[in-house]
């Protein structure tokens, strides 16, 4: 994935691309408000925490930074839990299923005029 962020920062030069990873909620929500202060954007893929986090839905809908919720897997083919997003009503908007490339395309979404 690294690398990966290395080639879009590449692609994308006049934006700072920056990544956190975390297994616990809680330092998720801790991430979104110290992000809201330093980015113009987030991107996120909350993971399973999508489907189960309505204390991440409140951080994004708490802050004013917009928020882009990507999924490397098409949520919707997969099993039926995995069909509702607790934080797609709180973000600008969703991209799913274009493996790794949903990042590329979101940061393409910042490109609009």
């Amino acid at each position: 994935f690294d690398e990966y962020l290395d080639e879009l920062q590449t692609k994308f030069p006049h934006h700072e691309i920056g990544c956190y990873q975390s297994n616990i909620e809680g330092e998720l929500i801790d991430k979104l408000q110290e992000a809201n202060l330093e980015y113009n954007v987030i991107i996120l893929n909350a993971g399973a925490y999508t489907h189960t986090s309505v204390a991440i839905a409140d951080a994004i809908k708490a802050i004013d930074t917009p928020v882009i919720e990507v999924h490397i897997s098409n949520i919707l083919a997969r099993e039926e839990h995995r069909h509702v997003s607790y934080i797609a009503p709180e973000c600008v908007g969703t991209i799913t299923g274009f493996g790794l490339d949903s990042y590329r395309l979101a940061l393409e979404y910042l490109k609009k005029p």
